[in-house]
């Protein structure tokens, strides 16, 4: 019962953050936390629901589960070599799918050679694993209520992030987002408002047209009168885009609430920055082709791992340190 108290108390306050600021991955923190505590709760009350025997057989099979996800990591890996170019962004998945199988390796080797210091080290690896799979089911989970979270309409401006272009060609993953904002453009002008259509995106060094041009292109040939149309053609990154957004937006003298279109895997990361930036953004997400999602989903979770690396660093250290620290006082005994 205690475990379902402290569970409702944390879904609470998860629901205070969300109504409050919902561009924050601490919301995703307290959520699963919040789950963890109701899950213990229900086990607790009734060991023989469906539920608890769910839990029950996802904790016996979880050795073969986890095998099994790293084997489809590391096939998704190979296919995004081959789909998206030989870059070592595109082996994310790959790395990660070896990293699910090294303590399956140490565990061996730690039975097997029955030294303290290999089992410490196994041990290291596994809490520091433990975190950072806790935190990346945080990011998934709150990636997948903030991405559903409702848009209400009433914006300014909608403004679409910029990917790259195939020659002067929008590609799927472009194209998908400059559909997503026609539907928020179409759902904005039927509630009787008329929101500029900014689209953000510069020239790359292999690029004969701007992103920005080439999505303005799209939306006009879609019917978007050119004049609903401005153009940011300078940024190189999600920040950028942000950042010379919001001096388009004041030259033109456009006020209030702007909605960002982006794909849906990059929604939270987009969120968390434009807080960052004292904007006031709603973020929406456009579809991704499912082979690609894996790889993207690790980018952006790095992206976070990166953006709180100092304190990330210090707690998989702590974690780290603890296993041979236990050996040594066990050797010392």
């Amino acid at each position: 019962m205690f475990a379902i108290v402290v569970g409702g108390v944390l879904l609470g306050w998860f629901t205070l953050r969300m109504y409050r600021e919902p561009r924050r991955f601490g919301n995703g923190v307290v959520l699963l936390i919040a789950l963890i505590f109701l899950t213990l709760g229900v086990l607790d009350i009734d060991r023989e629901s469906p539920l608890s025997l769910v839990v029950y057989l996802l904790i016996v099979t979880s050795p073969l589960l986890l095998l099994a996800l790293a084997g489809l990591l590391m096939v998704n890996g190979v296919q995004m070599w081959r789909r998206e170019g030989r870059r070592p962004a595109n082996l994310l998945s790959f790395g990660l799918g070896l990293a699910l199988l090294s303590p399956y390796a140490l565990f061996i080797a730690a039975f097997a050679l029955e030294n303290a210091w290999v089992t410490a080290l196994f041990g290291s690896i596994i809490l520091v694993e433990c975190y950072l799979g806790f935190v990346l089911v945080a990011f998934l989970l709150y990636a997948y209520v903030y991405l559903h979270w409702p848009y209400r309409i009433g914006m300014a401006a909608i403004v679409v992030h910029g990917s790259g272009l195939v020659g002067t060609r929008v590609p799927p993953l472009l194209a998908a987002r400059l559909d997503r904002a026609l539907q928020v453009y179409t759902a904005e002008t039927a509630g009787g408002r008329t929101p500029m259509l900014v689209t953000s995106g510069g020239k790359g060094s292999d690029e004969a047209l701007s992103e920005a041009d080439a999505m303005a292109d799209y939306l006009i040939a879609k019917g978007i009168p050119p004049a609903a149309i401005l153009r940011e053609d300078r940024s190189r990154s999600t920040r950028e885009n942000l950042l010379y957004t919001r001096e388009l937006l004041a030259q033109h003298r456009e006020e209030g609430p702007i909605v960002l279109v982006t794909s849906n895997f990059h929604t939270l990361r987009t969120g968390m920055l434009a807080r960052r930036l004292g904007l006031n953004a709603t973020v929406v997400g456009s579809p991704t082709a499912f082979y690609y999602m894996p790889s993207a989903i690790l980018r952006e979770y790095a992206a976070v791992l990166v953006e709180h690396k100092w304190t990330n660093t210090l707690i998989c250290l702590t974690l780290a340190a603890l296993p041979p620290l236990a050996a040594l006082a066990a050797h010392r005994s």
